[in-house]
């Protein structure tokens, strides 16, 4: 059996109208009709589920896309509409894979952001949920994992023999910087690529090195002597790096939750004399709602915010002017494609290559 007429790939309701456009990306790529595979998760009264599969999946090589971001869909329970949390969609995605009943030939599940990977390390005593849920969908028979920007990539320790495949958007921000932007000029004396805090600096130091400028970094001041919601509170956020007077920069991390430390980052590199201020951040949260940044971009403290289109995008962001969604449907397909043609994922984890001719072939301004 070729790998063309093996290929499933079942979208959960969280990621079905993208999952719908990379279907039609890898359908005209191999000229065939359709590799989707209907899937439905209907709700009991009570609240409970189930997982029913429409088609079979026996022998196939079956992808499972969830988005556990996304909270605009509701189901109902005793009567009432309740919002579907993270949890909801992680217990919906380990039905699906439930439902296969082990007829698959092999089982990738693609979880762009990584349930629960802010709960990666103990500070105290408190669960591992990422670990937990990596554990899981071992035992429960997936045999690759695919997500983006990792909170923390160590998380890949946790299953050393299963396939992990981080994929970096770096290639998608630079061309949609590069694209949006006729005037970015590439050079030390001219751009800094700068870590919000330091589990930002792996990236940052990745887009300086193929870029071939210098990094700054901020580092948080917690007050360890307390905890609030969960976490030691942030006091200040304290800047290493060489001169920013005149120099474009770019911020990059792996998300924007409430967007409060991100302003603070961006007040403090305007402070220091930066030109323009650009945001990379895979995934856009927003989880406190637009008023704070809107002031912040109305003050003048950034002039643009680039997140991915690969969780959920709330309707207002995509009507601001400094937004700019970075679409990965076609690197998706391409992913799916690779991976079903068993080829090495190497160019697609790490483009540098990609970056530099970018880099390379953008027009630089005199």
């Amino acid at each position: 059996m070729s790998s063309d007429s093996n290929l499933g790939i079942i979208s959960l309701e969280s990621y079905i109208d993208k999952a719908k456009r990379i279907n039609q990306i890898l359908c005209g790529w191999r000229h065939q009709d359709n590799f989707l595979i209907d899937v439905q998760c209907p709700r009991f009264a009570s609240g409970e589920a189930k997982a029913v599969i429409k088609q079979s999946v026996r022998n196939k090589d079956i992808y499972i896309i969830v988005d556990v971001c996304n909270n605009s869909l509701k189901y109902k329970m005793d009567g009432e509409l309740n919002r579907m949390s993270p949890d909801d969609h992680y217990q919906d995605l380990k039905r699906v894979i439930a439902a296969c009943n082990g007829k698959a030939k092999r089982i990738t599940v693609i979880m762009p952001f990584l349930y629960e990977s802010r709960q990666h390390r103990k500070t105290a005593r408190e669960s591992l949920d990422c670990a937990v849920m990596l554990n899981e969908l071992q035992f429960l028979g997936v045999d690759n994992i695919v997500t983006f920007d990792a909170h923390d990539p160590r998380m890949q320790n946790v299953l050393p023999l299963n396939g992990i495949e981080n994929i970096s958007p770096a290639l998608q921000f630079t061309q949609a910087l590069l694209t949006e932007y006729e005037d970015i000029k590439i050079g030390p004396e001219h751009l800094m690529f700068i870590a919000p805090d330091e589990g930002a600096t792996e990236r940052v130091v990745f887009f300086a090195s193929v870029f071939g400028v210098n990094i700054g970094m901020f580092y948080k001041r917690r007050d360890y002597a307390n905890i609030v919601d969960g976490t030691n509170p942030i006091i200040a956020h304290d800047f290493c790096g060489g001169d920013l007077q005149g120099l474009d920069a770019i911020v990059v991390d792996d998300m924007i939750a409430s967007g409060g430390s991100i302003i603070d980052v961006c007040k403090q590199i305007k402070d220091r004399g930066a030109k323009r201020i650009f945001i990379f951040a895979t995934f856009g949260l927003f989880s406190s709602g637009f008023d704070k940044l809107d002031i912040a971009y109305e003050e003048g403290l950034f002039d643009r915010i680039f997140t991915t289109n690969l969780i959920y995008q709330k309707p207002e962001l995509l009507e601001k002017k400094y937004y700019y969604g970075v679409n990965m449907n076609q690197y998706m397909a391409a992913i799916i494609d690779t991976l079903n043609h068993h080829s090495s994922m190497q160019a697609l984890t790490k483009p540098a290559a990609r970056i530099r001719e970018t880099i390379r072939n953008y027009k630089r301004p005199e």
